[in-house]
C-alpha cells in the first residue's frame, strides 16, 4: 500500500497522550519500522495510578531520545520522512502538550507536514499493523482506561460511534476493583492473572444495561456490587475470595462487552470485528471472542499486546491515512483533552 504517486510514505509519529512516551517510524501505513516506547508504569504504580504532573515531566524528560532511537532504529533521519504524526487528544492535557510542541518544533524546523491524529482512531488502527488484509467496513470495540466505545469504521478517518459508556471505563473499572481487593496497580493484567484461579460463576455480579441505548455500557454499577460484596463478607465475618472476585468480575464485563459486538454486527449486517486499546489485551476478552465469532462466523481480529497499549506505531498508522487524505495541521495545532472521535479541528 502506497500513495497515488505510488511513492514510499514514511512517518515519524509520536505519542504521549498519558503514561507513556513514545515514537515510530511507519512504512505506508501497514510496515512498522520502528516503535520505541518508554513507560512510566514503575514510577506510577508508587502512587496507585497516574500522576498527570510527574507524567508530564516525565515525557519531556524522554521525548527528545525515544525519538532519536525511533529514528535509528528506523534507519531513518528526518530528510527520509514524509510526514510528522502526533496524538493532539484525548488524553492529559499536559502530556499531550508535550508530543503536540515537540512534533511542531520538528515539522517547522524540517519543513514537514504535520498531522495530528486522534487517540482513538490510533487505537483502531493498530488492527491493520498485523492483520494486512482487513479494510474497512467493521465494528471495532474500543476498551481502555479511558475509554469504552463500540464504533462502526465506515471507512479509513470515517467512524461512526454507536455506543460508548456512560460512566467508568472497562479499564478504569479494572483498576478500582483491583484496588478493593488490594492487588494494585496497573489493575488490568493482575485482575486478569489472579481470575484464572477463580471460578468466574462464584459471585453473581451485574450486567448492567442502558434503557433505550443497547449499544452503551455501564460499568459503574458492577463496580458498587463488587465493593458491596466485599463490605457483606466483612461485616459477616466471611473469607474473602479474592480469586473468585476477579474471575467473577472480569466474567461481568466480558459478557458486557461481547454482548454489546455481537448485537452490533448483526443490526450493522457486519461480519468482521477489531477490538482495541489496552483492555483488548485481556486474555478472558480476547479468549470469548475468538469462540464467539467463530460460532457467529465473524471474521475476528485484534493487536498483539504491544500494540493494545498506547504507542507510537498505531499513531503512525492513523496519520498515514490522514496524510493521503489530505489532512494537514498548521502551528496553531493544540492539545484537546477531550476531544471527540470523528471531531475535526
Amino acid at each position: 500500500m502506497s500513495d497515488i504517486n505510488n511513492k514510499d510514505v514514511y512517518i515519524l509519529a509520536i505519542e504521549s497522550s498519558c503514561d507513556e512516551t513514545a515514537a515510530a517510524v511507519v512504512k505506508n501505513g501497514r510496515e512498522v519500522l520502528s516503535n520505541v516506547i518508554s513507560s512510566q508504569i514503575d514510577l506510577h504504580t508508587l502512587y496507585g495510578g497516574v500522576v498527570p504532573e510527574i507524567a508530564s515531566r516525565k515525557h519531556i524528560e524522554k521525548i527528545n531520545q525515544v525519538i532519536e532511537e525511533a529514528l535509528k532504529e528506523a534507519n531513518c533521519s528526518l530528510d527520509n520522512i514524509d510526514a510528522i504524526g502526533v496524538t493532539y487528544g484525548p488524553g492529559l492535557v499536559g502530556a499531550l502538550l508535550v508530543g503536540v510542541a515537540e512534533a511542531k518544533a520538528m515539522a517547522f524546523a524540517a519543513n514537514k507536514p504535520l498531522v495530528g491524529v486522534h487517540h482513538i482512531e490510533g487505537h483502531i488502527s493498530a488492527n491493520y499493523i498485523e492483520n494486512k488484509e482487513l479494510e474497512p467496513p467493521y465494528i471495532c470495540l474500543v476498551v481502555s482506561g479511558g475509554h469504552t466505545h463500540l464504533v462502526v469504521v465506515n471507512d479509513y478517518g470515517d467512524y461512526q460511534v454507536i455506543g460508548r459508556t456512560r460512566d467508568d471505563a472497562a479499564g478504569e473499572a479494572f483498576d478500582k476493583v483491583a484496588r478493593a481487593i488490594e492487588l494494585g496497580y496497573p489493575g488490568g493484567p493482575k485482575i486478569d492473572k489472579l481470575a484464572k484461579e477463580g471460578n468466574p460463576e462464584a459471585i453473581k455480579f451485574p450486567r448492567a444495561r442502558v434503557e433505550g441505548a443497547p449499544f452503551d455500557f455501564s460499568f459503574s454499577g458492577l463496580k458498587s456490587a463488587v465493593l458491596n460484596h466485599i463490605n457483606m463478607c466483612q461485616m459477616k465475618g466471611l473469607d474473602i475470595n479474592k480469586a473468585d472476585i476477579a474471575a467473577s468480575f472480569q466474567a461481568s464485563v466480558v459478557d458486557a462487552l461481547l454482548d454489546r459486538a455481537m448485537l452490533a454486527c448483526k443490526e450493522y449486517n457486519m461480519n468482521k470485528l477489531a477490538i482495541a486499546g489496552g483492555v483488548a489485551s485481556n486474555s478472558a476478552i480476547r479468549t470469548a471472542f475468538e469462540a464467539k465469532c467463530k460460532q457467529e462466523n465473524i471474521e475476528f481480529y485484534h493487536p498483539s499486546p504491544i500494540f493494545c497499549t498506547d504507542n507510537a506505531a498505531m499513531i503512525g498508522v492513523a496519520a498515514y491515512y490522514e496524510y493521503i487524505n489530505g489532512t494537514r495541521h498548521g502551528w496553531d495545532l493544540n492539545a484537546v483533552p477531550n476531544l471527540k472521535l470523528g471531531e475535526r479541528i
